[in-house]
């Protein structure tokens, strides 16, 4: 093999290791385990055996799939088909022969992520009567907290948006499952990045939502406009 050869081989070793760092990044914005730290250093430890979704009692894990990459194999939950209960004893963590998944004293310890919602399309901030995400959260009036107000120029109908708790929301995902509304999407997520989860809850924050709907498509509208 020629220095040529040589050359060309560890440019193509270089980018395809490349992909899979990339890949393997990308995949920062799954969610883990109740007990998983940093996706580097839970990913250094996962030795994807598969015990800890054996473990699970509502087959909330399920293991990474994908092409290649450092997370392939490794424990992942998508919470709007199955969310994680939260279990009092949580079995998914004593089963953990690397300590990939750390030990927590109370489930209210558990930091998955935090919920943000997309309060464009929550029907609740649109003036609609729901309360699912609030009624479905295992901490609820201390991770989900409902703000209470009388819709913008309609003095009769009132507003009970959902309120997160970035202190208190462990990232469970039941909001996430029990969401009503799934078009055009669905209106709240799990973001595992605190601090990108936080800046987002800010954005949302900021927004100025119409609760008006126009009449003309069947929708709500403020009183008086009928």
């Amino acid at each position: 093999m020629n220095f040529s050869t040589v050359a060309k081989v560890a440019a193509g070793a270089i980018v395809a290791a490349e992909v899979v760092a990339g890949l393997a990044d990308s995949s920062d914005d799954l969610l883990r385990p109740p007990g998983a730290g940093d996706e580097k250093d839970f990913l250094s430890k996962c030795i994807k055996c598969g015990r800890c979704i054996e473990a699970c009692p509502y087959q909330a894990l399920y293991a990474q799939t994908g092409a290649f990459g450092a997370g392939i194999g490794a424990p992942t939950l998508n919470v709007r088909n199955q969310a994680c209960r939260m279990c009092e004893d949580m079995p998914c963590i004593p089963v953990c022969p690397t300590g990939a998944l750390e030990k927590l004293e109370t489930r209210n310890d558990i930091r998955m992520g935090l919920a943000v919602i997309d309060r464009e399309h929550c029907i609740a901030i649109k003036g609609m009567r729901c309360e699912v995400c609030y009624r479905a959260c295992p901490l609820i009036d201390r991770a989900i907290t409902l703000d209470k107000r009388v819709r913008d120029n309609d003095y009769i109908h009132t507003v009970f948006e959902p309120i997160i708790d970035v202190d208190a929301c462990t990232g469970c995902g039941l909001c996430v499952e029990r969401c009503v509304v799934t078009d055009p999407c669905v209106p709240i997520k799990i973001v595992r990045d605190r601090e990108d989860a936080i800046r987002q809850i800010e954005e949302e924050q900021a927004k100025e939502i119409s609760s008006a709907y126009g009449a003309s498509e069947g929708k709500w509208a403020p009183a008086g406009s009928y």
